[in-house]
C-alpha cells in the first residue's frame, strides 16, 4: 500500500510538473520561432525593395555583393529571381535548392502574396525556414526575393529549453519522493500497526492472553480513531474468549465431584434394584460414564487451548511412545497397528502436543475400525512441514461431513450410538492450530478415514 500511495503522489506531482513545464517550453519555442520569422521577413522585404532597380536595369552586380555580405554575416542564403524564376542575383554562386514548400512559397510570392508563418518546428525538424517576398515595380510583380534560413540555432535553443523542462520534471519527482516518503509513512503507520495488531490478536486468542494495543497516537485523526476502536474490539474479544474458556474449565472441574458422587451412589445400588428398574439403573450408569467422558474431554480441550508455547519435539520419540501405548488395545480388539514413513524428523509443537493429537486420532481409529482391520501411522516431511497421518479401515466419514468432523461434540449421523464425547478431533485440531499447523481429514481410496496433522518442521 505504501508503494501505491507513493506512486499516486508522484504521478500527481509529475502531472503538475508536465502541466506547467510543457506549456512553458512550447511558449518559449513559439516565441523563438516567431522572432526568427519576423527577423527574416523584415530582411526579405528589404532585399525585395533593393532588387527593384537591378531587375529593371538588368545590372545585379551590386546586389550580388550585398547578398554575399549578408550571408557572410548571418549565414542566410539569399537569392533574387525574375518573373520567370530565372536567377538574377544570389549570395553564392550556387543558388539554394528549394523543397516543395519553398517552391510553393515562391509561386505565391509571384502571385503577390506574402509568406505565411511556419507551423511549430520541433527540435527534430531540420527543415530551413524559406521566405519569399515579391519584388514590385510600379505595383507590378517583376520578381521575388528568397531567403533560406537554417534552423540549427533555433533547434539548439529548443533542445536546451526541453532539457531544462525534463530536468525540472525529474527534480520535482525527486523532491516529491523526499517529501512524500515521511508523509506516506506517517499516514500508513497506523495501518501497519493495525495489520501487526491483527496477528497479535490472533496470537492472543490462541494463547488466551490480552492483546497488545495498536494505537500509539500517531497518524491522521481518522486512522487514530480506527486504531482506538480496534483496541476496544480486540480487548472485548479476548476477554470474551478468556471468560468462555475459564467457564468451560471451571464448570468441567466443578462437575467432576458431584458426578463422581453420583456414579458412586449408582454403583452402590447395584444388586439392590428390583428387576423392573434394573435396566434403568444400568442405563443411568452408562449415562454417568458418558457424562464423565464428556467432562474429561472438556478439561482436555481447555488445557489444550491454554498451551501456546511451542518447542522442538522429536517426532520419532512421540510417535513410537503412542504406538507402544495403543498397540495392546489394538491387538486385543484384533487390529494391526503399524508405523510407516520417514524417521529422524523434528517438529515445532507444544509440549505433549503430538501425544495429545495421536491419542485422539488413535482412539477414534481403534473405536471405529472393525475386527481384522489395519491402522497405519505415517510420518513424512512435506514442503517445510511434518505430516503425521493416521489411516484406518473403518466405515469412514461422508465427504460432505469432513469439514464438520472437527466441530465440538459433532457426531456422524450413523455413529451416534458409539461411545465418545465428540471432542477428540476438536482437541487434535486445536492442538495443531496452536503449533501453527492444521488438521486435515481425507477419504482415501479403498475406504476408511485418513486424518493428517500438519506441524511446522523444526529448523
Amino acid at each position: 500500500m505504501r508503494s501505491r500511495l507513493l506512486v499516486t503522489v508522484l504521478v500527481l506531482m509529475g502531472l503538475l510538473a508536465v502541466g506547467l513545464g510543457v506549456p512553458l517550453a512550447l511558449a518559449d519555442t513559439r516565441s523563438a520561432q516567431q522572432e526568427l520569422f519576423t527577423d527574416r521577413l523584415t530582411d526579405t522585404i528589404f532585399f525585395a525593395s533593393i532588387a527593384q532597380r537591378p531587375i529593371t536595369e538588368a545590372d545585379a552586380s551590386g546586389l550580388a555583393a550585398e547578398l554575399a555580405r549578408y550571408q557572410e554575416v548571418y549565414g542566410v542564403q539569399v537569392a533574387v529571381l525574375d518573373r520567370s524564376q530565372q536567377l538574377v542575383a544570389a549570395s553564392e554562386p550556387v543558388p539554394p535548392v528549394l523543397d516543395a514548400d519553398g517552391q510553393e512559397r515562391v509561386r505565391l510570392a509571384l502571385a503577390n502574396r506574402r509568406s505565411e508563418p511556419y507551423p511549430l518546428l520541433m527540435p527534430w525538424d531540420d527543415r530551413p525556414v524559406v521566405l519569399a517576398e515579391p519584388v514590385l515595380v510600379d505595383g507590378e510583380v517583376r520578381g521575388v526575393a528568397v531567403t533560406v534560413s537554417p534552423t540549427d540555432a533555433l533547434r539548439v535553443q529548443e533542445v536546451r529549453v526541453w532539457s531544462i523542462v525534463l530536468g525540472a520534471f525529474l527534480l520535482a519527482l525527486a523532491v516529491g519522493t523526499v517529501v512524500a516518503l515521511p508523509v506516506v509513512r506517517w499516514i500508513l503507520r497506523p495501518v501497519r500497526r493495525l495489520d501487526e495488531g491483527t496477528h497479535r490478536v490472533a496470537g492472543a486468542v490462541l494463547a488466551g492472553g490480552p492483546a497488545e494495543p495498536v494505537s500509539d497516537g500517531s497518524g491522521p485523526p481518522e486512522l487514530r480513531r480506527l486504531s482506538a476502536s480496534f483496541d476496544e474490539m480486540a480487548e472485548t474479544v479476548t476477554q470474551a474468549l478468556a471468560a468462555q474458556r475459564a467457564f468451560v474449565a471451571d464448570a468441567s472441574h466443578q462437575l467432576r465431584n458431584p458426578l463422581t458422587a453420583l456414579r458412586l451412589r449408582l454403583s452402590n445400588l447395584d444388586g439392590h434394584v428390583a428387576r423392573p428398574a434394573a435396566e434403568d439403573h444400568v442405563a443411568a450408569l452408562e449415562e454417568a460414564e458418558r457424562l464423565s467422558a464428556v467432562l474429561d474431554g472438556l478439561l482436555a480441550l481447555a488445557r489444550a487451548e491454554r498451551v501456546a508455547v511451542t518447542e522442538t519435539v522429536d517426532v520419532d520419540t512421540a510417535v513410537d511412545d503412542r504406538i507402544d501405548a495403543w498397540r495392546p488395545l489394538a491387538e486385543h480388539t484384533g487390529l494391526t497397528l503399524r508405523r510407516i514413513g520417514s524417521r529422524g524428523l523434528a517438529a515445532r509443537a507444544p509440549a505433549g502436543g503430538i501425544e495429545t493429537v495421536l491419542d485422539a486420532l488413535l482412539d477414534n481409529a481403534v473405536k471405529f475400525t472393525p475386527h481384522g482391520g489395519t491402522i497405519d501411522v505415517a510420518v513424512c516431511a512435506v514442503d517445510g512441514a511434518v505430516e503425521i497421518g493416521v489411516r484406518d479401515t473403518g466405515p469412514g466419514i461422508a465427504p460432505e461431513d469432513l469439514d464438520r468432523a472437527t466441530d465440538r461434540f459433532w457426531r456422524a449421523p450413523d455413529q451416534s450410538n458409539v461411545d465418545g464425547s465428540g471432542l477428540g478431533l476438536a482437541i487434535a485440531a486445536r492442538t495443531a492450530e496452536l503449533a501453527g499447523g492444521a488438521l486435515r481429514l481425507e477419504t482415501p481410496p479403498g475406504g476408511g478415514l485418513r486424518v493428517i496433522a500438519r506441524l511446522p518442521a523444526a529448523e
